[in-house]
């Protein structure tokens, strides 16, 4: 088995011709199609669809414009006993 791998244009009928190198003329083939659009079109899912609660985004964009993040000091790191 050997996987020949083509990038080929369907014409306006969704019709594909599929030339096969010399030689495997005359011969019987089995042929499996596997197909991937060149480009893929990403599926655009809303964000309820992804799993968010209707009007998430719209009620938590901007809340903390008027608070500045504050990163408070973390303290020391603890130093652990080394393992032998």
């Amino acid at each position: 088995m050997e996987i020949l791998k083509l990038k080929i244009r369907a014409d306006g009928e969704g019709k594909v011709i599929l030339q096969v190198p010399q030689d495997l003329a005359n011969q019987e083939l089995e042929i499996a199609v596997i197909y991937q659009p060149a480009f893929p079109t990403p599926a655009t899912q809303t964000p309820e669809e992804l799993g968010w609660p209707p009007g998430f985004f719209e009620q938590t964009a901007g809340c903390l414009a008027d608070e500045p993040l504050v990163r408070y000091d973390q303290g020391e790191y603890e130093v652990r006993e080394e393992l032998d």
